[in-house]
């Protein structure tokens, strides 16, 4: 099982940018997909975007153009790039692995294994 940790979230005004950091600890998948997801108040959790191991890279609609998703094989960590950010934006980010390819990648249900979330807020 792969142990999870965000950072990054935080408060910025429409216009800004926040970058999330995923921290995998403990074993790593050598086939893998990485993904992040959103909750706002009130809403289903929704997937934002997510990379495999090959480094291909997927994203919501809604954020395309926007966020960029990456990733530093050495130090085991995910990047969220988040620019241009809109108060539609706020919500609690996860960051989630499963140890198998993206496919079906925007269903929360069937990933594995989940960080705590961290906050990120945008004000208008």
């Amino acid at each position: 099982q792969v142990h999870l940790v965000e950072s990054g979230g935080g408060s910025v005004q429409a216009g800004g940018s926040l970058r999330l950091s995923c921290r995998q600890l403990g074993s790593i998948y050598s086939v893998y997909c990485m993904g992040w997801f959103r909750q706002g108040p009130g809403k289903e959790r929704e997937g934002v975007a997510a990379i495999d191991s090959d480094g291909h890279s997927s994203y919501a609609d809604s954020v395309k153009g926007r966020f960029t998703i990456s990733e530093d094989n050495a130090k085991n960590i995910v990047y969220l790039q988040m620019n241009n950010l809109k108060p539609e934006d706020t919500a609690m980010y996860y960051c989630a692995a499963r140890q198998d390819s993206c496919l079906a990648w925007d269903m929360h249900q069937l990933w594995r294994d989940w960080g705590q979330g961290t906050q990120v807020t945008v004000s208008s």
